[in-house]
């Protein structure tokens, strides 16, 4: 009997279905007009900070203008490929799954027991703790811990921790430009103006991309003087 050909693939890369403003995988995503994707809980969160202002609603990456807040209807297909995504991840994180150990710049995983311990790919902001792929697989399969707040291993959790208070730091305090804990604001940064360390993420970003348009509007119009000038050094030769 002829072997059957193997079916092709493909590989997704996780980054291509992160959310813009918490630099994760999608978690509901939706879209708006424009036909960018968000969490709906970090776009929501964003234009809460817009409607304080001067409820101008906008895309934060092609910065397209909406006359009035969107209706956010959810994205089932960009779901169920992030579904896929972590059900891929999870038939990934087995003990031979060519796991790497953690370099002197790198997170090591909080599980591991062995004296070179493996490099962690995912943190979590429930547990506290950093794994590798190996022992991250029950977040991916026990109901309880698909609740937990997973993201991508930056830095070790031990510096976005208060070290007073020893509390995540998810806070910005708009006063001190800082982030702080909870127990912040009701301790040292009492009265101060304080924010979602997520919403200004999303502002510093909306800030980014003006300041990139204009830069290219900026050297478009560089652009275009200098074709003037060149037609016109042209036409004075002829």
């Amino acid at each position: 009997m002829a072997e059957k050909p193997p079916q092709p693939g493909v590989d997704l890369d996780r980054r291509q279905f992160c959310c813009p403003v918490c630099l994760d995988l999608f978690r509901e995503p939706v879209t708006v007009p424009c036909g960018h994707s968000y969490c709906r809980g970090c776009i929501e969160e964003c234009w809460q900070q817009v409607e304080a202002k001067a409820r101008r609603y906008s895309c934060l990456q092609c910065r397209e203008v909406f006359q009035s807040r969107p209706v956010l209807g959810r994205n089932h297909i960009l779901a169920e490929v992030v579904a896929k995504l972590e059900g891929t991840s999870t038939k990934k994180t087995s003990p031979s799954a060519g796991l790497t150990c953690a370099g002197p710049e790198d997170v090591a995983c909080d599980f591991c027991c062995k004296t070179s311990r493996n490099k962690a790919s995912m943190s979590c902001l429930t547990c506290m703790a950093s794994y590798c792929d190996s022992h991250l697989a029950p977040h991916y399969r026990v109901p309880v811990l698909k609740m937990h707040q997973l993201v991508s291993v930056t830095v070790p959790l031990d510096k976005k921790m208060c070290k007073k208070h020893n509390k995540l730091m998810e806070i910005y305090c708009q006063t001190d430009k800082i982030c702080i804990c909870y127990l912040c604001t009701i301790d040292k940064h009492r009265g101060h103006r304080t924010i979602s360390a997520k919403a200004e993420r999303a502002t510093e970003q909306m800030h980014l991309f003006v300041n990139q348009t204009n830069v290219q509007k900026s050297l478009q119009e560089r652009e275009h003087e200098l074709k003037e000038l060149v037609q016109a050094l042209e036409d004075f030769k002829v």
